[in-house]
């Protein structure tokens, strides 16, 4: 598949083999190998666009096995987002929809993507695969799945909002791990991964964001798509207790890193809206130890742009 996001993004950042990455190395089909990987899973982070062109990201959660390969080029997951979720009026719908997926196992730093066209069957989605490929281990921080959920599990509260808290702010601030969720016209929708130090996210104000785009396999799929359209989503998990942030907006790339310790460029994300849920997510997680990857953050607040 030809993608002149991703092209273009290659080019501007000095790819030799622009047009030879990204989506053009991605296939449809499933290996037996991350057939095995995705059964293994009891978290899929899934990313789509609304019925109003906002692209969220969220989580699935399951025991093992409830995310499977049937044949070469579908998968079927035996689970929906919940009624707060803001994709649950997407994915919770009759009809195809494209949908961004990542399997990730941060206890041993791995990673696969699953991209495609998704539809509901009764309680599961179903995915017919259209990019199937695995990541580099970069950036992920280790974390090991602690204990299961009590019987009385389930979402606590959901706050909404325009603009971000003075708790959301500080919880990014925070952050060591986040999940960028991108979708473009014809080209379908894709999810990733983003990691380093705490601190490497800053908040500038109640509606901006800035992280720096570290070194990666100079696929730039995620930041192809924002070529293409600057509408993205965010999510933050709290990994102790379970709560999720989810944030929608519009992202651009500044290529003018400045000083900050191992940035390629900047992101620049500014908020159109706020999702919190609290106990969204059942697992909980034990941490376990950052990247051997990760730039220093220390510093970092005062590098980023303030703009905005």
């Amino acid at each position: 598949m030809r993608h002149e996001g991703e092209i273009a993004v290659q080019r501007r950042a000095g790819v030799r083999r622009a047009g030879e990455l990204g989506s053009a190395r991605t296939r449809p089909e499933i290996p037996a190998v991350a057939g095995d990987f995705l059964g293994a899973q009891r978290m899929l982070v899934v990313g789509a666009a609304d019925a109003s062109g906002r692209v969220w990201a969220s989580a699935l959660t399951g025991p093992a096995g409830f995310a499977r390969p049937y044949g070469e080029r579908t998968v079927v997951v035996d689970a929906l987002p919940g009624p707060h979720d803001p994709l649950a009026g997407v994915l919770g719908a009759e009809g195809e929809h494209d949908l961004g997926t990542l399997a990730i196992e941060p206890a041993t730093r791995r990673r696969m993507r699953l991209n495609g066209r998704a539809r509901r069957d009764g309680d599961r989605l179903v995915i017919h695969t259209e990019q199937v490929y695995s990541n580099c281990p970069k950036y992920i921080q280790t974390r090991a799945i602690a204990e299961d959920p009590p019987p009385a599990y389930g979402a606590a509260g959901t706050l909404t909002g325009e603009a971000l808290t003075g708790g959301q702010r500080a919880w990014i601030g925070r952050a060591d791990t986040f999940f960028v969720a991108t979708s473009a016209a014809g080209l379908g929708a894709d999810v990733s991964h983003r990691g380093g130090s705490p601190g490497f996210v800053r908040v500038t104000g109640d509606r901006r964001l800035v992280w720096p785009d570290y070194q990666g396999n100079s696929m730039y799929m995620t930041l192809g798509n924002l070529e293409l359209d600057e509408r993205c989503g965010l999510l933050f998990l709290d990994w102790e207790d379970g709560g999720a942030l989810h944030l929608t907006g519009r992202a651009r790339v500044d290529w003018d890193p400045g000083d900050v310790p191992g940035a390629e460029r900047l992101v620049e994300f500014d908020v159109d809206e706020v999702v919190q849920i609290a106990g969204a997510v059942p697992l909980r997680w034990t941490f376990g130890d950052y990247s051997r990857h990760n730039p220093p953050a220390e510093g970092v607040a005062d590098l980023l742009p303030a703009r905005g």
